[in-house]
């Protein structure tokens, strides 16, 4: 069993990564946008990587946020995930 002491330093881990994470797929984002007002991306050119931030978000969030911090913060200091914007990639059929 963990110290208190030990369960907030997991979740300053996590919550730091989490932003970190987060901010790299903001980051596409803003890119997008700006290359929509450069005209080299249409509306759904856009559209499609708002969607595709919508779900590496929500899987980052999920990663972050379900289950044992604990365990997240030990994954995030040996091999931590790092590609969440290819996880938010819509699926091939």
């Amino acid at each position: 069993m963990s110290t208190k002491a030990e369960r907030r330093a997991a979740r300053e881990k996590v919550g730091a990564y989490h932003e970190e994470q987060l901010n790299g797929l903001v980051e596409c984002l803003a890119d997008a946008i700006d290359r929509h007002r450069a005209a080299e991306l249409d509306a759904f050119d856009v559209d499609e990587v708002v969607f595709q931030y919508s779900r590496a978000a929500k899987e980052l969030w999920k990663f972050c946020n379900l289950g044992n911090v604990e365990i997240a913060a030990h994954i995030i200091a040996d091999n931590p995930p790092t590609d969440w914007w290819e996880r938010g990639a819509r699926r091939q059929r």
